[in-house]
């Protein structure tokens, strides 16, 4: 029997990772095919929910202050015991308990739906830091955390507060990990995504000059020089901060697909399914997509499942090893049925795919 390994993204605003997979695996029990379902990240929103889907944890909630300051209630993952975990480094299994915080939980642009007046400048990421202070109150030595999809632009100094509130840093002891989804540096964070969310062109200048003497008082404070870590910008900054107190960055993705055993789970494919809500040729660098397609030296034919498909992504496919077929939904079953009957499309183009793969048969 062939064997399908359903390893999408988000289809962001209209399906979660997880929900995706579970349609490709219905499509594939329709034909025959077994499926393994493993809904993947690339340190943004859902990666905490794709390493509990494959290594398990408990998922615990902590009312804490919101972007615009408002409480909200975030959840994160402990890990009591990873000994029996393949965790890829910096990471490392054993019996002192692991948590996992995602930033966008507490800070996430979801929260700021659309935002207006002072709100890009205000945003802050205290939450995020209340999230790890309630971490380390349960015991955790090692927090994981991901910084991408966050609705801030404050530096991480929020969450350093937090943490400084709480008496919780410097602790040294602790193993802090900072999972970007981004490789921007700390201070161009405002140039590149604050537009993003919702900044005006003289909030977004005014938010630089604030990351500029962020990575002052990181360098006074802390001795950290932020500014020449790739990545610390991701989360508006986020990771800087959390860099400065003593945190690790590492790429998102790598990280998540260490997690999750990508490239074992890979190996014993048929066929991968992956895909985004819009494919683009910056799929192709760290990202979900291009981590798939280019598994195990690209040697696993990928169908890859898209909301939409730009030019930029039809020329970043060409000379790749392995075959990668490509579906745009807008252009399968239109926009309207891509956008409001996402998982029922991507259902019905995998099963259309299999069957093109010329075996089983339709259930």
């Amino acid at each position: 029997m062939p064997h399908l390994v359903a390893a999408p993204d988000k289809f962001r605003g209209t399906a979660t990772a997880a929900a995706v997979a579970g349609a490709a695996a219905r499509a594939a029990r329709r034909c025959g095919w077994r499926v393994e379902e493993m809904p993947l990240a690339d340190g943004g929103e859902g990666s905490m929910t794709a390493v509990r889907h494959a290594i398990g944890g408990e998922l615990r909630e902590r009312r804490v202050t919101g972007p615009l300051g408002y409480p909200v209630n975030a959840r994160w993952l402990f890990l009591a015991d990873t000994s029996g975990a393949l965790l890829p480094r910096p990471l490392v299994a054993g019996h002192d308990p692991t948590a996992v915080v995602e930033a966008a939980e507490a800070a996430g642009r979801h929260l700021v739906p659309a935002p207006s007046g002072d709100e890009p400048l205000d945003a802050t990421t205290a939450g995020v830091g209340q999230l790890v202070d309630a971490a380390l109150a349960a015991g955790a030595r090692q927090v994981l955390v991901f910084v991408g999809g966050t609705a801030t632009t404050d530096g991480g100094r929020g969450a350093i507060s937090a943490l400084e509130a709480a008496e919780a840093v410097p602790r040294r002891d602790l193993r802090l990990v900072v999972a970007t989804d981004v490789q921007t540096r700390f201070r161009t964070a405002a140039a590149v995504f604050s537009p993003q969310k919702g900044a005006t062109p003289l909030q977004s200048a005014k938010l630089e000059q604030r990351l500029t003497r962020l990575a002052s008082h990181y360098r006074r404070a802390y001795g950290a020089e932020v500014d020449r870590l790739s990545g610390a910008g991701a989360g508006g900054g986020l990771a800087g901060g959390l860099a400065a107190i003593g945190g690790t960055i590492v790429a998102g993705f790598p990280l998540v697909a260490g997690l999750v055993g990508l490239e074992r789970r890979l190996a014993a494919a048929d066929l991968a399914m992956t895909g985004e809500g819009r494919l683009d040729a910056t799929s192709f660098a760290g990202k979900v997509v291009g981590g798939v397609c280019g598994a195990l030296g690209g040697t696993v034919p990928v169908l890859c499942v898209a909301g939409e498909v730009t030019d930029g992504a039809t020329h970043a496919l060409e000379g790749r090893a392995a075959p990668v077929e490509v579906v745009s939904l807008v252009e399968r079953v239109g926009r309207r049925r891509a956008l409001d009957a996402t998982t029922a499309a991507v259902e019905d183009v995998v099963v259309a795919a299999l069957l093109r793969h010329g075996v089983g048969h339709r259930m």
